[in-house]
Formats: structure tokens, sequence, C-alpha cells
């Protein structure tokens, strides 16, 4: 849900006149739609059926990845915002980056879980 206010904040905008948005709607988007997609594979329990796939490091690299270019575009999206005439694209792009960066602790946090996760699963 919070990728999902980052990527329409900044798409219910005129985006496309900072070209760095380009970026923060490539990452969220990208995120918002896998994280979707395992969320199914995970609620229909498809992972049981597909045994040979590593699916704890396979969540630790998504996560990881996750947390690693949300941060970057995080970092991007905040810099990228200026006041300017029209508050309206400030207020979304402002509030944007503060999602984005919540969203950022969000991956961390799953991220740090994935692990510990990856690595009982290593031990045994």
């Amino acid at each position: 849900v919070l990728g999902l206010l980052v990527w329409t904040l900044i798409a219910g905008t005129e985006y496309f006149r900072v070209p760095a948005f380009g970026w923060v709607m490539f990452v969220a988007v990208f995120y918002w739609v896998l994280t979707v997609f395992f969320l199914i594979i995970y609620i229909t329990m498809t992972y049981t059926r597909i045994p040979q796939v590593p699916w704890t490091a396979v969540g630790l690299c998504f996560n990881g990845s996750a947390f690693v270019l949300y941060l970057s575009a995080a970092i991007v999206d905040a810099s990228s915002v200026s006041p300017e005439r029209d508050s309206h694209n400030f207020n979304s792009w402002a509030a944007s980056s503060f999602f984005a960066f919540l969203v950022t602790v969000c991956y961390a946090g799953n991220t740090y879980f994935s692990f510990i996760a990856w690595r009982s699963r290593t031990i045994q």
C-alpha cells in the first residue's frame, strides 16, 4: 500500500518536468508489481508446489534489492522536491518522498527477517 502511494502521488503530478522522478517511478512501480506477484504466490501457496526454488534466498535477494533501490529512489525523490508556484506538485512530491522513506524502512525490516529465515534455513 505504501509503495502504491509513492507512485500514485508522483504520477498525479507533472513529474515529467523533473527527470529524476522517472527513476523513482520505475523503482516504485517495478517493486510494487513484484510485491503483488510474490503476495499472490504466498497466498495461493504456490511455493509449496515448486520445492526446487530456494524461496528463502529468493525472498532475501528480493527484499535486499528492494531496500537498496528504494533507498536510492527515496534519496533522489527527496533531493528533487523543490517549492514552486504550483503547491499541488510540491505537496504531492513531498508526501511521496516521505512514503518512499517509509517503504525503505519496511523493506529494510523485511530484509532483516528474510536474512534470519535464510540463515536458519542454511544452518539446518
